[in-house]
């Protein structure tokens, strides 16, 4: 499995240590085993999980360096920690807060951050919308909500000149549409994600 990650990581022009891909294939050991309990994600197959999940989550990491990984970057609906803890670990000079509204997945990334040694990495229990935190440079969701709702939720939370970053499937044109004027979709990027025969795109936001 080792293999598989480290090539699929190459595709994505990602030069990782032996560390990281240690880190991340003992997340996703983690993620399996809580899985059985707290049924953090619908996908239970282990090969599934490294390509529908890890590796899909890996597709973020190289465009996200490229504009710079902020300092702070928050995770909404983070779930099971996907993209969070993937951007965390990845990323170790990044400071991710991962939010969730069910405790329980909060309490995961916790455990995952404790685990794995990941002092950056916090899981926290709270509606986005309720949440009284410092400002974040950069936002990700993935499979959280429509980027009405995503932005609208969490706009308070971004810092001046600060991103939005929504993973998305196909592109979506009505959800783009469907924003107010005083969001700036300022790039669509395609994804090419290794070993998954899916449409994947990044959505690029900031407010004007």
């Amino acid at each position: 499995m080792k293999d598989t990650l480290e090539r699929a990581a190459r595709e994505l022009g990602l030069d990782l240590s032996d560390a990281q891909l240690d880190q991340l294939l003992d997340y996703l050991a983690l993620l399996q085993k809580w899985n059985k309990v707290y049924n953090l994600t619908a996908v239970r197959d282990p090969a599934q999980m490294l390509s529908h999940h890890l590796v899909d989550s890996l597709s973020v990491i190289a465009t996200l360096q490229r504009h710079g990984a902020p300092a702070r970057l928050m995770d909404v609906g983070a779930g099971g920690g996907l993209p969070g803890v993937v951007i965390a670990i990845c990323c170790p000079g990044t400071d991710v807060t991962c939010v969730d509204a069910v405790a329980k997945k909060a309490t995961f990334i916790q455990q995952v951050a404790a685990e794995l040694k990941l002092p950056h990495l916090h899981g926290v229990h709270s509606r986005v919308e309720q949440l009284k935190i410092d400002s974040f440079g950069v936002i990700t969701s993935r499979a959280f909500a429509s980027l009405l709702d995503f932005t609208t939720l969490t706009r308070q939370h971004l810092a001046p000149d600060a991103v939005w970053l929504a993973m998305k499937g196909q592109h979506p044109a009505d959800e783009i549409a469907a924003l107010p004027a005083d969001v700036d979709v300022f790039h669509v990027e395609q994804l090419a994600v290794p070993g998954l025969d899916a449409q994947r795109c990044i959505v690029w936001m900031r407010p004007r």
